[in-house]
């Protein structure tokens, strides 16, 4: 799955936002259970990605509720 950046985020309507949220979610928590495993992830940084993209989706998600 792709990285989305704060535009691509903000472009999404809240019914995609809730559905790449979790997909997202579920890839982070599958390379977290690699690396608990005592295993290596193909591509270190992604864990990294992943969390920055989830904080962003929770960003917009928590500023369209206050609107």
């Amino acid at each position: 799955m792709a990285i989305l950046r704060a535009k691509d985020v903000r472009q999404l309507s809240d019914v995609e936002l809730q559905e790449q949220l979790s997909k997202i979610r579920l890839e982070l928590i599958q390379h977290y259970g690699k690396v608990s495993a005592g295993g290596a992830t193909e591509n270190a940084g992604r864990i990294k990605e992943l969390r920055r993209t989830v904080a962003r989706m929770m960003t917009e998600i928590n500023h369209r509720r206050t609107v």
